[in-house]
């Protein structure tokens, strides 16, 4: 994921930062914001998406739609690729009680929730996403590991 982050400030992509409350937003515990009852003229807000060249992005809604399609996909190809990795690793357990390592877990989830910072990333997504990634994919080598046979050892 840190690779995909990279990539995007490669090709120019910035995410401008703010000093306003909406910056703690971006860390783990959330704040305690009362929910907003206001009524914004559309749009509202400056754009926070600011390209090397010094344009920003989005004119519209359908413009950020594409580029959160064009992300998605790539998020995909690269969920894909992770799961062949998670694929392999299963022949290098022997019993299924091999698949879950707790602290292995917890360890990739907290690395993530410590470097989103680093790459503007909220806290809280990380967190969430990470813990989907490594839970479906303890499930994922779960069914790879009870689905492949052991072959049987013949004895003369």
């Amino acid at each position: 994921m840190l690779g995909f982050l990279l990539a995007l400030q490669i090709i120019g992509l910035v995410v401008a930062s703010s000093s306003d409350l909406s910056d703690k937003c971006y860390f783990i515990p959330l704040p305690s914001i009362p929910p907003s009852t206001a009524n914004r003229t559309v749009p509202w807000g400056e754009p926070t998406i600011k390209y090397a060249n010094g344009t920003t992005c989005c004119s519209s809604l359908d413009e950020i739609r594409d580029n959160l399609d064009t992300i998605d996909a790539q998020l995909l190809q690269l969920l894909s690729t992770r799961a062949s990795y998670v694929r392999e690793a299963t022949r290098f357990k022997s019993t299924l009680p091999d698949v879950n390592d707790p602290s292995r877990n917890e360890q990739v989830i907290q690395g993530a929730v410590d470097d989103a910072p680093s790459v503007h990333l909220p806290q809280i997504v990380a967190e969430i996403v990470y813990e989907g990634i490594i839970n479906s994919s303890v499930l994922f080598e779960e069914c790879i590991v009870s689905a492949i046979p052991i072959p049987e050892v013949i004895c003369f």
